[in-house]
């Protein structure tokens, strides 16, 4: 199952063949012969789960063809917002001119958070030198007024090499991009422009993979599919409560919220027209009954059985737009705050 979401190219197609719905599936399969079609776009941090729930419900469900590509967050939303795909993969919550866009075209939407994640910060294994960072050396590396004058390892911590530094990190359209800049540098898309950057966060773990000197940010799922190839460095965020010194992504750290500040969560909005469609229902039942399992299998973090039951009710309930009182990044939002807001 994991194999598929390392290709570049984003697409799972469906076989239309046999077998029985799984337990947690609703509806009936499409009748004998007849192929409908669920449309995925968006997040690369969202797409493994996505993929890996849209091949077991094909492998359960004859007749439904479910496609997933990779746009990035943003461009994700552009298509849905032209109601070009029926659910949209996102790594951060919709932001309030993504909403406005939505509503110009009439398209109103249900939001569901459907696991956790944490950003990791990885360096080349040869990069002997680190092992962990502060998050006002991050700052250091990636504030916009650094392009240009931050350019050897020795310029952010006195015993690092006065050799080039090699950045990499996701594209501009990534919610990934988005949460990171907030989280680091204060504000989304404040970011030097000076580094090697990708939607696809496979051409980032290829690019740290063969460079000594790369330095860079991706999903931790991605780390840990790539671990033998990527050195992992633990991030001190400065503040007390999250324990002293550096930390260590993992599911143990993201889901206890001491993985700060880049730990968050991530999402599915599916279009409310489009849930009217039996294949899409059908598929979002499926998705939010395996969605857990199947995220933890890939690695991410599960929001837990009472945080499943709450999405589940929000979307038997319909209930349309944002939970969030600022749409965009949410940085330091723990598992426990986020399903106090969808609890009301």
């Amino acid at each position: 199952m994991q194999a598929a979401w390392m290709l570049s190219a984003a697409l799972v197609t469906g076989a239309c063949g046999g077998g029985q719905p799984a337990p947690g599936a609703a509806g009936t399969a499409a009748p004998t012969g007849v192929t409908t079609t669920v449309t995925l776009d968006g997040s690369s941090t969202v797409f493994p789960i996505s993929e890996a729930v849209a091949e077991e419900f094909q492998k359960a469900t004859p007749g439904v063809r479910v496609t997933v590509g990779i746009s990035g967050t943003g461009g994700g939303f552009q298509k849905f917002c032209r109601a070009e795909t029926d659910i949209s993969n996102a790594s951060r919550p919709i932001t309030k001119k993504e909403m406005d866009a939505c509503a110009a075209a009439g398209i109103s939407f249900i939001e569901l958070p459907i696991a956790y994640d944490g950003l990791a910060v990885v360096a080349n294994p040869k990069a002997t030198w680190i092992d962990h960072i502060t998050a006002a050396e991050l700052k250091t590396i990636w504030a916009p007024e650094s392009q240009g004058t931050v350019k050897q390892w020795s310029q952010v911590r006195a015993g690092w090499p006065a050799r080039e530094l090699h950045l990499f990190g996701a594209g501009v359209d990534s919610g990934t991009y988005d949460y990171f800049t907030q989280a680091i540098n204060g504000k989304e898309g404040a970011s030097r422009g000076d580094f090697t950057s990708s939607e696809d966060d496979n051409v980032l773990v290829q690019g740290i993979a063969n460079d000594e000197l790369a330095l860079g940010f991706m999903p931790y799922a991605y780390y840990n599919e790539n671990k033998a190839n990527l050195k992992l460095v633990g991030v001190d965020d400065g503040k007390a409560d999250n324990g002293a010194g550096p930390i260590l992504p993992s599911v143990e750290t993201v889901k206890g919220g001491t993985y700060q500040p880049l730990s968050r969560p991530v999402f599915i909005y599916v279009s409310a027209k489009a849930l009217d469609r039996p294949e899409v229902k059908q598929f979002m039942d499926f998705y939010l009954a395996k969605g857990g399992a199947l995220a933890e299998e890939v690695g991410y973090v599960p929001l837990g059985e009472r945080g499943y039951q709450l999405v589940a009710a929000h979307l038997a309930a319909r209930k349309t737009g944002s939970v969030f009182e600022q749409a965009g990044s949410q940085v330091g939002l723990t598992i426990e705050q986020l399903l106090s807001r969808e609890s009301q």
